[in-house]
């Protein structure tokens, strides 16, 4: 039990944070289009990941992080057209509010984005496979019940941010908070990328 404490709560440290992924999420909730399928993408994606990292797939990344190289640049390319789909969100308000007789945007738009912000974010496989992979090796024979509770934090935070993002409807009510929103929304990945091509200079 203790080590599925401990990685519930490592798992949380490591998601819990404002991030393209969560922006993303907190985004798709607040609109309350797709969130069953944003948030299931998000989840399993991090359970897939866990269990790679536990499994010992961190020390083979570690070895080779040429390939981390191709996934900067193309992570850095996709969080700045989604930036720069942000800015134009922010631009015109008129497509900011929650209007049900709007077209919503579809679930294989909401979907590849999920995955692309998951899958091409370098730091994923850098926190969560190796990072987490070498603290669950650490318990030994229950590095598998650690995993599980790193899954669990994942389940639970995805579904709190996707699920409660509806509690802030009020607010979003105002085109101006979706001004506001989607401007934090495209520094954040604006800034996510710029540190990604930085990290490159090493």
């Amino acid at each position: 039990m203790s080590s599925l404490l401990a990685g519930f709560a490592f798992g949380l440290s490591l998601i819990v944070a404002i991030g393209a992924q969560n922006a993303f999420v907190l985004r798709i909730g607040l609109t309350r289009r797709h969130v069953a399928a944003v948030v299931a993408v998000c989840a399993l994606s991090d359970v897939v990941l866990i269990g790679a990292g536990v499994a010992g797939l961190g020390a083979l990344v570690d070895r080779h992080l040429a390939a981390l190289v191709v996934a900067r640049v193309a992570g850095a390319a996709f969080l700045v057209g989604y930036a720069g789909l942000a800015i134009r969100r922010a631009i015109r308000p008129a497509v900011l509010a929650v209007d049900e007789d709007r077209p919503a945007t579809g679930p294989a738009g909401a979907l590849g984005t999920a995955l692309a912000l998951t899958w091409l974010n370098p730091h994923v496989y850098l926190d969560t496979v190796v990072l987490l992979g070498s603290v669950a090796a650490g318990h030994g024979e229950l590095r598998w019940w650690f995993g599980a509770g790193a899954m669990l934090g994942s389940l639970v935070w995805f579904t709190a941010l996707g699920y409660g993002a509806r509690l802030l409807t009020p607010l979003f009510a105002r085109q101006r908070a979706w001004r506001v929103l989607d401007g934090v929304i495209a520094a954040v990945m604006l800034a996510i990328a710029a540190g990604l091509l930085w990290g490159l200079r090493g």
